[in-house]
């Protein structure tokens, strides 16, 4: 049987490094490489890619959407990684624990969209409550979260690491014009019929991320409780490899949450964190930025494609 052949376009960027050294020992496909000189070389990208089974894409959106362009081998397969494509008609989104079926989609799909890091989080949390009807879809989110440095790409890792650079910020906020390239994503796969505020900010860590979401009881259906919604979690990613749903217990006795938790690893970890006396409620996620935010979900969907070769 031959060997699936996959070109990663963008495989010197933060995402496509993680991609390719965890492609680099496999036996069960062939990794197209292009050499250095041939990196930006667009007739010679589009011949790579036109030539793979698959194609990851690790660029920036505008270039991403050129490499689309270019194919013309109607059999080629593409798992996008940037955001130029993931509300876009004829996409499916490559979160596969959205809804039963999705991974099957996944496997089966020509155009894949990997999705945002910080929307794997907010989406994985709202989607499930907001589909059924325990939070309403105009309901005023605020998503917070903060991310490590890499999450800004190569810049941002420069930043902090380049030999002979000034110490980066302790902790930044950004994206204070509420505009994030992000935002129309969550609003889309959460299910939401108003756009939500989308605060985001970077620590002083290389990656991981913690992301909340404040919730007012007193403003969703009647009935709703921080039980309920933990249920609700709970039974939608029920068997789930890489979700954990925690404990109401485990809630309660955890006064901290730590970014760099789950680095290394492709899971996802959600909790209900709630104040019954004065009706609030907190939803949080725990994963990897370059994992299961990044590198690790497309892994995920590129071994979800490889099932239909």
């Amino acid at each position: 049987m031959n060997q699936p052949i996959v070109f990663i376009d963008g495989d010197q960027g933060t995402t496509g490094l993680q991609i390719h050294a965890r492609l680099s020992g496999r036996t069960d496909l062939r990794l197209l490489t292009l050499p250095d000189v041939d990196r930006k070389d667009t007739q010679r990208r589009a011949e790579a890619i036109n030539a793979a089974d698959i194609a990851i894409l690790c660029l920036p959106d505008e270039p991403a959407r050129e490499a689309v362009r270019t194919i013309k081998n109607p059999s080629v397969r593409v798992i996008d990684a940037s955001s130029a494509h993931r509300t876009q008609a004829g996409w499916v989104y490559g979160l596969p624990e959205l809804d039963v079926g999705q991974a099957e989609r996944i496997a089966h799909a020509k155009r894949v969209s990997n999705p945002g890091c910080y929307p794997t989080g907010a989406i994985a949390l709202l989607w499930p409550l907001v589909k059924a009807g325990l939070v309403p879809a105009d309901y005023p989110v605020a998503v917070h979260a903060v991310s490590g440095y890499s999450g800004g790409g190569r810049a941002g890792v420069d930043l902090y690491e380049k030999p002979g650079s000034v110490a980066g910020p302790a902790f930044q906020v950004y994206g204070l014009g509420l505009s994030h390239k992000h935002t129309p994503e969550i609003q889309h796969h959460a299910g939401l019929s108003q756009r939500p505020t989308f605060v985001p900010s970077y620590g002083a860590f290389r990656q991981g991320i913690v992301l909340t979401i404040p919730l007012q009881l007193r403003l969703m259906p009647s009935g709703v409780t921080a039980k309920l919604l933990h249920e609700r979690l709970q039974h939608h990613y029920d068997g789930s490899t890489h979700v954990q749903v925690m404990s109401p217990d485990w809630a309660a006795a955890t006064t901290q949450l730590d970014p760099e938790a789950l680095n290394g690893s492709n899971d996802l970890r959600l909790a209900v964190f709630s104040n019954e006396e004065h009706g609030q409620v907190l939803l949080t996620a725990v994963f990897d930025n370059l994992g299961k935010g990044a590198s690790g979900a497309a892994m995920q969907n590129l071994d979800l494609m490889l099932q239909t070769i």
